[in-house]
């Protein structure tokens, strides 16, 4: 049953203990899990993974069934229909466009006396995707995995997805993959797919930089070969807040907690409100919709756990407990949206006014779903295009700028005790200075 709150001391307890949800005691013993799959991939590469993938997985591969070939690619397009395809295409159009006016763009400033400074941007050179997979099937994840990645011109993108039904993958995610200009894909998932990502093994290139979600395995092999490869991010559990006045549609605010809490037991679905008639509908509506629910055993549990409404005195309220949870996914259906937007600072995804579902993001405006999680919105932001680039300092000092520094660099070095820095630099204006 869907809780309703009125103290603001409790709301903020409860929604501490959501997003806290991945705390476990379970983890450290998971974690020692993930250990003993990274050592084991980077000593025996493709061996491992075989091992992991029949374990795990109970799916038994040969080496050179690692790789989806091109008969199954091709044939992933006779097994969708011509109706998803085209909206598999609209969505590719949409995330293209947004991504393509966020491309970082290197800069030089000449100074005076010959200073040059400026940043040089360049992608990876390998990107690694990993694509959650198995009995379900997320087509919208290989695209706003791929699609930045391809805006930013990494040259070598590899994806990586757990097998399915009969070892094959599922025809809707191959078919986006090749949609966003992915053809190198491998039938492996878990902590084996992201060791093999960071390490290499003989059919699995290893990578630069490795994004994407996955479960609690996946999540703790991130963190561990953090500092071999870059990673994207922490993902934990998927959450929504919502705030809503009394102009908001209650069946509507329920079907958004709802299509949260539908995505697994540990998702988290939240209302802020200043009505309280709008509270207890929004309660009743989602028992409502729960009763003929398709996955109403795994929501109802997420509803249960983490699923919260909170009455609160005014939308400033809202807006402040909505800023200490920090949101991955914030909609704010309510009279003037733009108004209490100034009130914002912690949020992955913003949505605004109550036409403008979660769903609309998760799938095709454009900008992208992968969010920060569990309270990482205060420092984090959304992948990008950014994500798969990094960028170089540029400095080009002529004699006369270094003489006129000169001093300075001298007296700093030799405050840090650094004798051979303040050389270097003393060196070059004595030698200067001597030329005829």
């Amino acid at each position: 049953m869907l809780r309703i709150i009125t103290q603001r001391a409790e709301a903020r307890s409860e929604l501490r203990r959501i997003c806290d949800r991945t705390h476990d005691d379970q983890v450290l013993h998971k974690e020692a899990t993930v250990r003993e799959v990274l050592q084991a991939v980077q000593r025996q590469g493709d061996r491992a993974i075989l091992h992991y993938t029949s374990e795990f997985d109970r799916h038994d591969l040969k080496a050179d069934e690692l790789q989806v070939s091109g008969s199954e690619l091709d044939a992933a397009y006779q097994q969708v229909s011509k109706e998803l395809l085209d909206a598999i295409r609209l969505a590719c159009r949409q995330i293209e466009t947004f991504h393509r006016q966020r491309i970082p763009k290197s800069w030089v400033h000449f100074g005076d006396d010959e200073i040059v400074l400026g940043k040089r941007y360049l992608p990876v050179d390998r990107a690694g995707i990993y694509v959650p997979g198995g009995q379900a099937s997320y087509p919208s994840t290989v695209l706003m995995n791929a699609i930045p990645a391809k805006v930013a011109k990494v040259p070598r993108i590899v994806m990586v997805t757990p097998p399915g039904s009969e070892k094959g993958i599922n025809p809707a995610v191959l078919v986006a993959a090749q949609e966003a200009g992915i053809e190198e894909i491998y039938r492996v998932g878990g902590a084996q797919a992201i060791a093999a990502l960071a390490y290499g093994t003989e059919t699995i290139p290893k990578v630069d930089m490795i994004t994407g979600p996955g479960n609690i395995y996946v999540t703790l092999a991130k963190k561990l070969v953090f500092g071999t490869v870059g990673i994207d991010s922490l993902a934990g559990p998927s959450e929504v807040l919502i705030i809503a006045d009394k102009t908001a549609n209650p069946v509507f605010v329920a079907a958004d907690m709802l299509a949260q809490a539908e995505h697994d037991q540990m998702a988290s679905a939240i209302l802020l409100t200043d009505d309280s008639v709008l509270a207890r509908k929004v309660v009743d509506e989602v028992e409502r919709q729960l009763s003929d629910h398709p996955r109403r055993l795994l929501t109802e549990k997420a509803i249960a756990h983490y699923g919260l409404v909170v009455v609160v005195e005014s939308l400033e309220i809202a807006a402040e407990l909505s800023n200490e949870f920090a949101p991955e996914h914030l909609e704010l259906e309510v009279a003037d949206p733009w108004a209490l937007l100034e009130h914002i600072r912690h949020a992955g995804a913003i949505f605004l006014g109550c036409s403008t579902p979660e769903a609309v993001g998760d799938y095709l405006a454009g900008p992208n779903h992968t969010l920060p999680t569990s309270g990482a919105a205060r420092y984090a932001s959304p992948l990008g295009v950014e994500t798969f680039m990094k960028h170089s300092s540029l400095i080009q000092y002529s004699p006369t700028a270094l003489q006129k520094v000169a001093g300075a660099i001298d007296l700093l070095a030799t405050a840090e005790g650094l004798p051979s820095h303040a050389d270097s630099v003393r060196l070059r204006v004595r030698g200067s200075q001597e030329l005829p």
